[in-house]
């Protein structure tokens, strides 16, 4: 298990040579799949920023990211902080502040969010948005 709040900052190098691409800013999710999809690398001293499939990462360690050279990504999907969130239900009720997320590295999936009011299982996400995370009201779907 890996934390969102430990990957923001760790290099991403490439394979061989590992020459130095950037440090990661920010992880991207898809909240209603519940998966990190993007990192999102601040490269250099003029802050520019790389996006990198998390699928297109060769290796991911507690202190660095290797990336696979790869082409230009397909499609990168908006970014949306998932840390610093508001917390939404379905049916608009405040449920605190996204201070942290807990997923597995190797398959991408976000195991649990973590708010100022506690754990939520990532079996509630429904939708990240511009202005909150919307979740499930209930206690999430099984598995």
């Amino acid at each position: 298990m890996m934390l969102f709040s430990r990957v923001r900052g760790l290099p991403v190098l490439t394979p061989g040579d590992a020459d130095r691409v950037g440090v990661v800013r920010a992880l991207t999710v898809d909240a209603a799949s519940g998966e990190v999809t993007h990192v999102r690398i601040r490269r250099g001293r003029l802050r520019r920023e790389a996006v990198v499939a998390w699928s297109a990462l060769g290796a991911v360690g507690p202190d660095m990211l290797i990336a696979r050279p790869a082409g230009r990504p397909a499609e990168v999907p908006p970014h949306r902080d998932l840390v610093g969130s508001r917390v939404l239900t379905e049916c608009g009720e405040e449920r605190g502040t996204v201070l942290d997320a807990a997923f597995d590295p190797a398959t991408a999936r976000i195991e649990a969010v973590l708010t100022t009011l506690g754990e939520l299982p990532a079996g509630r996400l429904l939708g990240l948005g511009d202005h909150a995370l919307v979740i499930r009201t209930g206690h999430g779907r099984p598995g």
